[in-house]
């Protein structure tokens, strides 16, 4: 009885110490202790998941018995003779797995026929096969197949927001990878970011404010809302249009500049302003539109110029502007072709593309709907109960699901602040332009 009860405390202090250790310290714990027994579930299972998952091929392959009469491993074929040709299923090749951060990924070797759309048909049966919360498809190579597993989700809490030493590249954010979101103009110019209210997309305008704030750019803020969601963060903005006839006037000024810097860009042999030598390399600007329906929306006939003035001029700076240093980052609650071929040829240019929660199909369909069907869907599966959770695509051209960090409008308007002295003067940046420029 002694040795029974002393043998329970034992175990009661394993149990309590593996708990402890996976709360307080789950990276080691994972790695040490979960990830082998979860790996070997895996492998011992595949065959069946396999077959469960429709994953498997029919080949035919010699079977032997010893036994007249009896019944083939598939169950299905009556072995009379004792060496003959049966149908077995044989399942793709895994090699083994390997932990990531958040889970474990491995790679399969496809069968005839197979392509990797068929096993990303297949993710989530597999996900709940094993029991985890979401499997990624991949195909590094021809025949290759890569499985992502993330065992627990990385975006329900995501960590503060960190620095930004890079120029022009904000982490803003969490994929569900684990990995860090980040949004690099450099590599992506242009962006559309779409949300219903409450989804998260002025978070996420935030966040980018407050990465690039102390980072030397001009930031240049387009607010339709009547100046109301970007007039916090003037200090830092070095120009805001809160109207059309000032967008109007924005655009023109920022056609101008791209105009003025291709003359550089000539003079000095070079194909963009980050080939020029640094002391007379100009600016890079970051424009920030919100609610971007409201430059193409008219009431009436009388502003249909004006439309096509903003329309043409954006469009411009979308097909011109990567060269020269000027980038786009554009939100709106509502994007549907019904606003014009303007917002379509937009779009075109944007290779940068965040959709959060919506509240019609047609949004998420012109953010995404060129990209991956699949992405489509798991956009309108984004709950209202989860702001900040937005579908991306644009770095490595695939998708992701991620999360922004949450970022304060107080935080923001202290970024401004505290970094206004390096917001450069409008009137600076524009000063050597000849004359107006008209769009």
């Amino acid at each position: 009885m002694r040795d029974a009860l002393e043998a329970l405390t034992v175990l009661a202090a394993v149990a309590a110490g593996l708990c402890a250790w996976r709360r307080y310290h789950h990276p080691s714990f994972w790695l040490a202790i979960a990830f082998p027994l979860v790996a070997l579930s895996v492998r011992a299972s595949w065959r069946r998941v396999a077959l469960g998952c429709g994953l498997t091929k029919k080949r035919q392959r010699w079977w032997f018995t010893t036994v007249p009469g009896a019944i083939a491993s598939t169950g299905l074929v009556k072995v009379r003779r004792r060496f003959q040709r049966v149908a077995v299923d044989t399942k793709p090749f895994m090699w083994l797995p390997l932990p990531t951060r958040h889970g474990w990924r491995v790679t399969l070797h496809t069968l005839e026929g197979q392509t990797p759309g068929d096993y990303a048909d297949a993710a989530e049966r597999l996900a709940h096969s094993w029991g985890i919360h979401a499997i990624r498809v991949s195909s590094p190579r021809p025949g290759r197949v890569v499985l992502m597993a993330t065992m627990r989700d990385p975006l329900v809490k995501v960590d503060q927001l960190p620095p930004s030493p890079d120029l022009l590249k904000v982490t803003v954010g969490r994929l569900e990878t684990g990995k860090p979101w980040i949004i690099d103009f450099r590599t992506v110019p242009h962006w559309i970011n779409a949300g219903a209210t409450q989804s998260g997309k002025s978070n996420l305008a935030n966040a980018l404010i407050v990465g690039l704030a102390p980072q030397p750019v001009a930031l240049v803020g387009f607010d339709l809302k009547g100046g109301v969601e970007f007039t916090p963060y003037a200090p830092r903005l070095s120009a805001l249009a809160t109207s059309r006839t000032e967008s109007v006037t924005l655009l023109c000024d920022l056609v101008g500049l791209m105009i003025d810097r291709m003359g550089l860009c000539r003079q000095a042999a070079a194909r963009n302003i980050w080939q020029l030598p640094p002391a007379i390399r100009p600016v890079p600007i970051v424009v920030l539109v919100d609610e971007l329906a409201e430059l193409y929306l008219m009431a009436d006939k009388s502003e249909k110029d004006e439309v096509a003035k903003t329309s043409t001029a954006l469009l411009r700076v979308a097909q011109l502007g990567r060269a020269f240093g000027i980038y786009l980052f554009c939100c709106g609650q509502r994007i549907g072709s019904d606003l014009g071929p303007g917002v379509t040829a937009l779009r075109a240019q944007c290779s940068g593309r965040i959709c959060h929660r919506v509240n019609d199909p047609e949004t998420a369909t012109m953010t995404l709907g060129d990209l991956d069907p699949a992405a489509l869907v798991s956009a309108r599966s984004i709950a209202a109960e989860t702001p900040g959770v937005a579908i991306v695509a644009g770095q490595d051209g695939q998708w992701y699901r991620a999360r922004s960090f949450y970022v304060t409008e107080q935080t923001a308007e202290h970024a401004a602040r505290t970094h206004a002295h390096l917001a450069p003067s409008w009137d600076d940046i524009t000063a050597h332009l000849p004359e107006p420029i008209t769009a």
